[in-house]
C-alpha cells in the first residue's frame, strides 16, 4: 500500500493583532473582516484529501455526492473581501523598491534591489504602534498589516514567508484600496495552487488555506 501524500504549508497565522486605532482604516480599505483572523489550526491531511479530488479541467472537487467548488460568494461571506471593482494587478519588478518602502512604510529592509518583504521583518518593525504615533505613522502601520495579511493568510506563497512588493502601491491611498477586487485574486490564487498541487511531485501548497479548509 502506497503512503498517502500529505502536503505542507509554511505560514498559518497572522502572528500579531492590529492596534485598535488601525481597525477603522482596515475597514475603510476593505480588510476589516479579514483583520479579525487571529490564528487557526490547519489540517493538512484534510487539505491534501481535497487536493486529491480537485479536477483542474473543471475547477471543481469531485466527491461521492457530486461536484462542488469554492466561489466568490464564499470569499465575500467568509473573508469579507471586496469581490467587485478593479482587477488587482501590479508591476512585477519595481525599479526603486527602497524609495517605495520609505514613502509608504517609513522604512525599508534594504537599500538595494528586492522584490518582496519578509513577514518576520514586517512583524519585528511594526507589531507595536507607539502611543505617540501621528497620522502618517498610523497609515504606515495599516499598510503593513494589510501586507502581512496578504502574505501570511490571503495569498501566501508555498515556498516562503514573504509578500510580494507589487501589492504595496495599491495601498498608497486607502480610500482607493477598497475599489479593487481583492476577493477575486485570493480565489484565483487558491485555484492556481490547487491546480499546481495536483502534480504528484508537489510537496507544499499556498493560497488561502483557511478558506479551502472551511
Amino acid at each position: 500500500m502506497e503512503s498517502y501524500r500529505v502536503l505542507r504549508g509554511r505560514v498559518n497565522s497572522i502572528g500579531f493583532q492590529p492596534d485598535e486605532c488601525l481597525i477603522p482604516f482596515l475597514e475603510l480599505a476593505g480588510f476589516g473582516s479579514a483583520a479579525l483572523i487571529r490564528s487557526f489550526d490547519l489540517r493538512y491531511d484534510l487539505i491534501s484529501a481535497l487536493v486529491e479530488r480537485w479536477h483542474s479541467e473543471t475547477h471543481t472537487f469531485h466527491l461521492p455526492c457530486g461536484e462542488c467548488t469554492i466561489t466568490l460568494e464564499d470569499v465575500a461571506v467568509q473573508l469579507g473581501l471586496p469581490i467587485d471593482g478593479n482587477a488587482v494587478t501590479g508591476i512585477s519588478s519595481i525599479s526603486r523598491p527602497a524609495t517605495l518602502c520609505y514613502e509608504l512604510l517609513g522604512r525599508s529592509p534594504s537599500e538595494g534591489k528586492f522584490a518582496s518583504l519578509r513577514l518576520s521583518w514586517l512583524k519585528a518593525n511594526f507589531e507595536y504602534l507607539p502611543s505617540t504615533a501621528n497620522e502618517r505613522e498610523v497609515m504606515q502601520a495599516v499598510r503593513t498589516y494589510i501586507m502581512h495579511l496578504i502574505g501570511g493568510v490571503l495569498m501566501k506563497e508555498s515556498n516562503g514567508s514573504t509578500v510580494h512588493l507589487m501589492h504595496l502601491p495599491l495601498l498608497s491611498n486607502l480610500h482607493n484600496t477598497r475599489s479593487y477586487s481583492w476577493g477575486s485574486v485570493v480565489l484565483a490564487m487558491l485555484y492556481r495552487e490547487l491546480c499546481r498541487t495536483t502534480d504528484p511531485s508537489a510537496v507544499d501548497i499556498g493560497g488561502c488555506l483557511i478558506l479551502l479548509q472551511s
